[in-house]
This record gives C-alpha cells, structure tokens and sequence, in this order.
C-alpha cells in the first residue's frame, strides 16, 4: 500500500506523570503543548488490549480478509501494527525508525498472511517490548526522529502509538467504529490532525467545529473562512482519511479538499 495512503491515517508503568513541552512543524506551523507521556502510555496498553480481545474472535480465514484500507487485508493492518511497535521502540532508543521504506513495506507483506495466532502473538509480544521501553528511565524531553526527517519530543512517541492502535482498530472493519474512540482522544487527534494542516497553501482557511469545540487549520484567515461543522467521529474521520466528508456541513465554500498528511 503507498506511504501517503498509510500515513493518512496513522500500562502498568513505574513512571513519573511528568508534562513536557513540545514543538514541532506542521506544515510550516510551529505548535507547541503539553504532554504526560506516562498517561498516554497507559491509554496505549488499554488500547491494544481492547484491540487483540477483539481480534481473537476472528479466525484465520477473516484475518486474510479485506481491511477498510485499499490494498490490504486485516494481516497486513496487524502485521503493521507490529512492526510499528517495533519501530517506535528504535527511535526511543535513538535508533532510525525503520531501515528504509523497501524494508518497512517487506516485512509488512511478509507477515500479512500469518494465521491469527502468529498475528496475536507478535502484536502482543511487540507491544510488550514497546511498554519495556517505555518503562526505562528515559529523559522524555529529548528530541527524536521519526519518518521522513519528521521530529518530536520522545513524551510524544506513547500519543503517536495510541493513535496507530486506535485508529488501525478502526480499520480492521471487526465492529469497532470512530463513535467507539475514547473521547479524549478523539479531541487530541483532532487538534493534532488540525494542527498538521495550519498553514498548509492549498487548505484555505477553515473552522472546523462539533457545536461545541472549535479547532482551525490552513492558511492565515485574511477574511473570512470555510467553517465545517459535524460529529466528533465524523471531523476526525475527515481529517484522518478515514471518511469523505459526506457527513459535514460547510458553510463559506466547498470542502477543502486536505492533502496526504
């Protein structure tokens, strides 16, 4: 499956609940927050496990099944999944993310046909390397380097991975919908997707709301701007590629049409 199709989508812990600051690009923004890294850790481990007690009650034959991302079947979703986890553990401990983007795409295709006890157990036993990481006492300000020269602050890496499970439990198509998401994650991938697209040239300035929360992205308002309003699942669906738009109003103009993330 291309990168750009990928990438548009994407705890029981001894460790200190400390806030970093971060700032990252985003589309030639520069955003900065505040991150508990020992939190999002824990929402991880909830998340996987909701993610392979689900998965268990597929069998081998469902498992080699179409997934809601063109090209691939549900393997090749947990089988990423894995190989994520694995990755994320590299740039903790300093190393590249994944050797080059051939290697990361083989042995996404190698492991994608495994029967559903193999892609249980590497999902499990990746996610429990990751959470062994995670449990190193680490300096969680420091910066690392994910893909394509992307960076962040380590405290960022546990969000990162909570988005990959819970958005990729989505795409399994097994019962598990953006209504189900957490509400707090909902509104941090939100404001996180939002904040990837501000100040992007080809976003025009858009306001996008639920009723109730308010987030804006592309260029600099010089007037007015588009302002989409929907669901919670149906702004993040939008934002993360996973939904068209067919469920949002938009008033000022047509529907942005956002690039690859």
């Amino acid at each position: 499956m291309p990168d750009a199709a990928i990438d548009h989508i994407a705890r029981a812990f001894d460790l200190r609940a400390c806030r970093a600051t971060f700032t990252r690009r985003s589309g030639g923004a520069r955003v900065s927050t505040m991150t508990d890294h020992a939190h999002d850790l824990e929402s991880v481990r909830d998340a996987t496990e909701r993610l392979l007690t689900a998965v268990a009650e597929l069998d081998d034959a469902a498992v080699g099944e179409p997934s809601r991302l063109p090209g691939w079947s549900r393997g090749h979703v947990l089988a990423h999944l894995a190989r994520n986890a694995d990755a994320l553990v590299n740039v903790l401990e300093g190393r590249p993310m994944y050797a080059d983007a051939q290697v990361r795409d083989a042995d996404i295709e190698r492991d994608a046909p495994r029967a559903l006890a193999a892609q249980l157990a590497d999902v499990r036993e990746s996610a429990a390397r990751f959470r062994a990481t995670g449990a190193a006492p680490a300096d969680w300000s420091r910066t690392v380097e994910l893909r394509n020269g992307v960076v962040d602050t380590a405290a960022r890496v546990p969000f990162r991975r909570w988005a990959e499970v819970e958005l990729h439990a989505v795409d399994l198509g097994i019962g598990y919908e953006l209504e189900d998401l957490p509400q707090e994650f909902t509104e941090r991938e939100t404001e996180f997707l939002a904040d990837r697209f501000t100040g992007h040239p080809d976003v025009p300035p858009t306001r996008l709301t639920d009723g109730t929360r308010v987030w804006r992205t592309g260029r600099a308002a010089d007037g007015s701007a588009v302002t989409v309003t929907g669901t919670p699942a149906d702004l993040l669906g939008w934002l993360a590629g996973r939904r068209d738009g067919s469920g949002l109003t938009v008033d000022g103009g047509p529907l942005p049409a956002l690039p690859p993330l």
